[in-house]
């Protein structure tokens, strides 16, 4: 099996029906096509499935952006090279100079494909494709590799396939969105999910929305249609049962919430971060209670992000107090 990722429902699919080997291949046509492989078994379902170790006269390295060799475990670009190397691209010198590069682990002469492809090794010495370098994006600030992303989701209970992209549905305010297909017989829980990426990742790569999707959309290519994609609606965020806030400090940091973020309703015991908060907007977010006479820091909030647990430790000062004590007062956007 080649030419896509080989997704976890295929494998367990393939082994519960047909006695026959399952082979993840992987390799561009710049090395003659195949130049990984990796013998499916069952102890792969629920798992990302690699794609192996070099095939004979091959050598694969993964490499940072220095072309030097990453830990393992790290993501770094993955590099080929041996026999089956390509002599380059017809007519195209520019494009074979920044493509086949000079390999410093060979003898002289030697020549490495920049594939443009992340990987990883695992913890067996096997690598694992995390998608393509071009789809890193930058959001407030950091680069974050969504392959990296994708890789973790696939691992976790129930999950088939997955896909991760940066969404800007609202100008100024772009955020991380999964799209899972569940396996057979399994029901995704967006708190469950997002709980378990928590333990493995930075904040700032944690999705902030989970769409469960029946198929993916593709194009008439059969490729994955990422464009296709629709936007999360409410039930893609991590939401707790609803129970409606209490009091007017409660119910006005509500609204200030489902302004900021873009949501129908806002229970007093759901998470600011998990209904798709992120540091830049808590900061819009206590401008836009100083406005209203509420007064907190970003810390409270970090470290009481439900709304009922928040809005008992914030401050209601009236502005005429804070002119009189000569407070200052805050334009929104800035600290």
């Amino acid at each position: 099996c080649s030419g896509e990722a080989l997704s976890t429902d295929i494998v367990q699919d393939f082994l519960a029906s047909s006695a026959a080997r399952l082979h993840n291949l992987y390799g561009p046509t710049e090395a003659s096509v195949d130049v990984t492989f990796h013998a499916c078994h069952a102890q792969d379902v629920g798992s990302a499935i690699p794609i192996g170790r070099p095939i004979a006269n091959t050598q694969i390295y993964i490499l940072d952006g220095r072309r030097r060799p990453v830990p393992m475990g790290v993501a770094g670009e993955i590099h080929i090279g041996g026999v089956g190397l390509a002599r380059g691209y017809l007519n195209r010198p520019e494009l074979t100079a920044e493509r086949f590069v000079d390999d410093p682990f060979g003898p002289p002469g030697g020549r490495l494909y920049r594939t443009g492809d992340l990987g990883r090794h695992n913890a067996a010495g096997e690598i694992e494709y995390l998608g393509r370098n071009d789809f890193q994006v930058k959001i407030r600030g950091f680069r974050i590799e969504l392959g990296e992303i994708e890789a973790k989701l696939a691992a976790c209970q129930g999950v088939a396939a997955s896909v991760v992209i940066a969404r800007e549905d609202q100008p100024g305010d772009k955020r991380l969105v999964a799209y899972l297909r569940a396996e057979a017989g399994s029901t995704l829980v967006v708190a469950d999910l997002r709980a378990e990426l928590s333990k493995q990742l930075p904040d700032y790569m944690v999705p902030g929305a989970f769409v469960t999707l029946e198929d993916f959309p593709l194009t008439i290519n059969g490729k994955l249609d990422r464009k296709a994609l629709p936007a999360p609606e409410a039930d893609a965020f991590a939401t707790q049962a609803y129970e409606a806030p209490v009091g007017s400090v409660e119910t006005t940091i509500a609204e200030i919430w489902e302004e900021l973020l873009g949501v129908e309703r806002v229970g007093r015991h759901d998470n600011f971060f998990e209904l798709g908060g992120h540091s830049l907007l808590a900061l819009r977010l206590l401008a836009r209670m100083r406005q209203a006479d509420l007064h907190a820091d970003v810390r409270t909030l970090f470290a009481a992000a439900a709304l009922n647990q928040f809005a008992e430790r914030v401050a209601v000062v009236p502005r005429l107090n804070v002119a009189a004590s000569k407070q200052p007062v805050y334009e929104e956007g800035f600290i």
